[in-house]
């Protein structure tokens, strides 16, 4: 999931800057007055790039203006004159940076990062403003210290908490000199978090491999041989072959190429990424690095693994540390036991050499093949993207009772968006909005992801329902074939879907506590606990249906999907436990004694991390943690939610998959509650108890 901005708001609308246009008196900016579409979907048809930064403009005085008719309120501070205001504190800002960082991330054309360099300076200095006012402060700090005596519901004493917290870990209680070394601090932070994405994209952009003789594409499936014909002949290269650095470009050669060379510059290609040239991004994380020791030692910590868990479940760097050693440590063990399994197969083929890096996936597929007879090849052909999303989609009617009606005439940036109005399946009720964005292009960066456009709650006019959207990278079709998703690519759909869910279906009463709006090691709950659907048998067979003939995925290849399940987590988990602990170990190194480019694998080495396995992001393209401050110190929290997954999966086992019952409760507690209450006391009352981590062991097989 892409990181969530709260967004602190307030009800007066002072639309200073409402008739100005950016094309002289002929079209007025889509952004300064409130939307006229259905739902209020940006008018993306009618937004020019030149219309960003004098939204921002008028969106930052619009907020400047609001937060003087706060502080200037002479009446006792309470909930309605000074709380929530802030909810709606800007709707301008509101409406042009939800569109803006959306295309940040899924349409940075250059156009579109040129004006980003000047709109992010803007909007750092905007939130500064808001988020180190003392008269602002002090007046939530007289809420807070007043909630009990409020006559408050205990929701609204949760917001003036959140507001309270917020603040405070914002820097607002700070003495004036340190608030401007802070402000400092965040503007040289803003610009390098800029500098090193535009290193990422332009790096992965910049690589490929291009393949002359067809011989050497032996073992790759014609899907991915189609898609790199294509990509060849679009850079000119008729007959040839070129493979990218893109993931569904990238790791079907490192599942299926036979063709050892072409496995490895991939591999290469991919785990060099942004680390030499024009875009190294060695020289922006030694900066990252040090501004954040700084950051923290501003805002009273030692360091800013110590600052950042303080804000969430973990509370400390070693918690976090302690639960990742618990799993890392049993991963690779089982990691040694899978690349044995591998060494021994190359042995029996003669072979020659030690398995390496970029022969993992490969030989994995081969003995996954030998011990249950199974090949992705095989299942890929019944997972059209089609084919899932109608699983998907058929699985959230079962479960939660919505359904997804498609909008083919909504506003939309891309042709291949598509759009669906979420609607309650049995009075046809309009719940949210849900658009998707599947394919990679240029402008968009690696990964998956879900961000709304609008959250649930209270704004100005009134309630009003989410905006949501997953954005993809995933396998395109082809001139033969329908998009078909890898089995990766099937289990992330679900996963984006599961964060949009918790969005869809928010019951929260306010925008700062509703949706995904929770403590970043609770947010992968929903996410996590929706993969688990994908591949039920009573599920698949009712969407997983062969691309060609129409015949539904065979019992015998669902019990090898099943049995085959546990296959390879030993270095599934070591990848990702390995990335949580480099990323905790950058956020509590001493930056005057490190040297940037042999960390991490120096740290590799103190923690024992198998050589045959890179972590799932390497320092110069961990964009979770260095691309800005969303999972910094905080990637760990996938394994500290999959603690509850995988206990709250055991009662759904338990129960019936599909059991209404708890999937009642599951909706209630987890979905629809937000930040309503602390995220323990949901999860228990939803399980039955405190969370069992060793169930994470058990999912994985390792207990």
């Amino acid at each position: 999931m892409k990181p969530t901005f709260l967004k602190l708001a307030a009800a007066a609308l002072i639309c200073c800057a409402s008739t100005q246009g950016t094309m002289a008196d002929t079209q007025v900016n889509p952004f300064l007055t409130p939307y006229t579409t259905k739902y209020q979907i940006p008018p993306f048809e009618d937004i020019k790039i030149s219309d960003f930064i004098p939204a921002i403009k008028a969106g930052i005085e619009e907020q400047k203006a609001n937060i003087f008719s706060i502080t200037a309120n002479r009446a006792r501070p309470d909930l309605d004159n000074t709380i929530l205001p802030l909810e709606n504190l800007s709707p301008i800002l509101d409406r042009v940076t939800g569109v803006f960082y959306h295309y940040e991330s899924a349409l940075n054309t250059d156009e579109f990062a040129a004006m980003a360099e000047e709109a992010l300076p803007l909007l750092n200095e905007a939130a500064n403003q808001m988020n180190l006012n003392d008269r602002l402060f002090q007046r939530i700090k007289a809420v807070y210290d007043d909630r009990d005596n409020l006559g408050l519901t205990d929701v609204q004493k949760r917001v003036v908490e959140k507001y309270y917290r917020s603040f405070a870990e914002q820097g607002a209680a700070l003495p004036p000199e340190k608030k401007e070394q802070l402000i400092k601090v965040n503007d040289e932070l803003s610009k390098l978090f800029v500098q090193f994405n535009k290193n990422l994209l332009n790096a992965t952009n910049s690589f490929f491999v291009t393949v002359y003789d067809k011989e050497d594409l032996a073992g790759l499936p014609e899907s991915s041989i189609g898609q790199a014909a294509e990509e060849a002949k679009k850079r000119g290269l008729d007959g040839l072959w070129v493979f990218t650095l893109h993931a569904p470009s990238r790791l079907p050669v490192l599942q299926y190429a036979d063709n050892r060379g072409l496995r490895e510059a991939i591999y290469k290609g991919y785990t060099n990424l942004a680390s030499y040239g024009a875009n190294n991004n060695y020289h922006v994380i030694e900066k990252i690095i040090k501004l954040r020791a700084e950051k923290a030692k501003i805002m009273g910590f030692d360091n800013f693994a110590q600052m950042m868990t303080s804000r969430v479940m973990a509370k400390t760097p070693e918690a976090a540390t302690n639960l990742l050693m618990q799993v890392f440590e049993p991963a690779v063990k089982r990691s040694h036991e899978e690349v044995a399994d591998m060494q021994a197969m190359v042995d029996a083929e003669k072979g020659g050499f030690k398995i390496q890096p970029w022969d993992y996936y490969y030989y994995a597929g081969k003995v996954k093949k030998q011990k249950f007879n199974i090949e992705e090849n095989e299942i890929r052909p019944y997972f059209s993207l089609e084919n899932v999303l109608n699983g998907l989609f058929s699985a959230a009617e079962r479960l939660y009772g919505i359904k997804m009606v498609e909008m083919p005439d909504a506003p939309k940036y891309m042709d291949e968006v598509t759009v669906y109005d979420v609607q309650d399946a049995k009075t046809g009720e309009h719940i949210a909005v849900f658009m998707t964005d599947y394919f990679p292009r240029p402008s968009k960066v690696q990964g998956a992801w879900m961000e709304q456009l609008q959250s649930s709650g209270l704004y100005e006019d009134g309630n009003r329902r989410p905006v949501v959207y997953n954005v993809g990278n995933f396998t395109r079709p082809t001139a033969d074939a329908p998009a078909l998703l890898s089995i990766d690519e099937v289990e992330t759909t679900f996963h984006e879907f599961g964060h949009a869910l918790q969005s869809i279906l928010s019951q929260a009463p306010y925008r700062s506590i509703a949706g995904t709006n929770v403590d970043r090691d609770y947010v992968e709950l929903s996410s996590q606990m929706n993969e688990h659907f994908a591949f039920e048998p009573e599920l698949l067979k009712s969407y997983a249906k062969h691309y060609k003939t129409g015949e539904t995925i065979p019992d015998e290849l669902i019990k090898k999907l099943n049995e085959s399940s546990k296959f390879n987590q030993g270095f599934v988990t070591t990848e990702l436990a390995g990335a949580a602990l480099l990323d905790m170990a950058w956020a509590q190194a001493n930056p005057d004694s490190i040297k940037t480019e042999t960390f991490e694998a120096d740290f590799a080495k103190k923690i024992g991390m198998p050589e045959e396995i890179t972590f799932r992001y390497r320092s110069p393209y961990f964009k979770h943690i260095f691309g800005d401050d969303g999972y910094a110190a905080g990637y760990y929290t996938y394994l500290w939610a999959q603690v509850l997954e995988a206990d709250a999966w055991e009662l759904f086992l338990k129960n019936g998959v599909f059991d209404p019952k708890t999937a009642a409760s599951y909706k209630k507690n987890i979905l629809e509650s937000g930040d309503t209450e602390d995220a323990m006391v949901l999860f228990e009352r939803f399980r039955g108890h405190k969370p069992d981590t060793h169930a994470l062991l058990r999912l994985r097989g390792f207990e």
